[in-house]
């Protein structure tokens, strides 16, 4: 069954994609620069998407800058509202038939605490319910769609609540995020700076050393339930990023992030 049967509740200006095959490791950095956001990414068969996030007159607006912001683009609107409307038109996942999830990367440019409160209290609306991915009380109940803060976000706050629907993105190099010993109910999710952990950009063969580094950065999170994400990968269209692209998917990378929707559903599946 095509994407196309199962949008009929969403807005005729949206968009429906048509049959699309999911692709487990493509993450869309800065979803919401694209002409539709979120549906053009789906399109391609993107299983994760990122979405930049200000709080503005008590509204989650979305964008890089502050500056760009504007009502109408929301976070609701963009995301939470759609990805509602695809999961009841599906029977349950984003994509039909699909159970590996879908991840919605909310990164919060500033105001950490009190943006993720309005989104705490957003996402409790019974009009998401059954939605979103829940913690509560030390268990984790899979749902459609999972939420994973990045940026500004607040982890004392997530990690007083014993009851709540989002995720932490932790970072490689920080104490206690990665491996045996983390909490993947809190930190399901570690990323990381490509240039801040390798100086290999594509040219050449990768060292050893970096490539032993990169296998044993994903073998450790796996091993403690957690996934791998970099950003600042060589993204340009240059042959070179497809070199690291093919690294990332040998070493088990599980979110390739990309600006280039087309180029790297293309090579992902080629």
């Amino acid at each position: 069954m095509s994407l196309a049967l199962l949008v009929g509740a969403l807005p005729a200006s949206a968009g429906a994609p048509s049959a699309v095959t999911p692709l487990p490791q493509a993450h869309a950095h800065n979803d919401y620069e694209h002409d539709r956001p979120l549906f053009d990414a789906l399109d391609r068969g993107f299983t994760s998407v990122e979405a930049d996030i200000h709080l503005v007159d008590g509204a989650l607006l979305v964008a890089h800058d502050r500056p760009d912001t504007t009502p109408e683009r929301n976070l609701r609107a963009l995301y939470l509202d759609p990805l509602r409307d695809l999961v009841k038109a599906n029977g349950g996942s984003v994509f039909p038939g699909y159970e590996g999830g879908f991840q919605l990367l909310v990164d919060i440019k500033a105001d950490g605490a009190a943006a993720y409160e309005l989104l705490d209290k957003i996402v409790r609306d019974p009009a998401y319910a059954g939605v979103f991915t829940h913690y509560a009380g030390g268990e984790v109940k899979r749902g459609p769609v999972t939420i994973v803060l990045s940026g500004d976000r607040p982890r004392d706050v997530m990690e007083g609540q014993d009851d709540r629907y989002a995720f932490y993105d932790g970072r490689i190099n920080a104490d206690g995020d990665l491996g045996i010993g983390a909490d993947a109910k809190l930190v399901p999710l570690v990323s990381q700076n490509w240039t801040n952990e390798f100086s290999w950009v594509g040219i050449g063969g990768m060292p050893e050393d970096q490539r032993a580094k990169l296998h044993k950065i994903v073998d450790d999170a796996h091993a403690a339930g957690q996934r791998v994400r970099f950003w600042a990968t060589p993204d340009a269209a240059l042959p070179n990023r497809e070199a690291v692209w093919r690294e990332l998917v040998d070493a088990g990378v599980d979110h390739i992030n990309t600006d280039d929707l087309d180029g790297l559903a293309k090579f992902l599946k080629s």
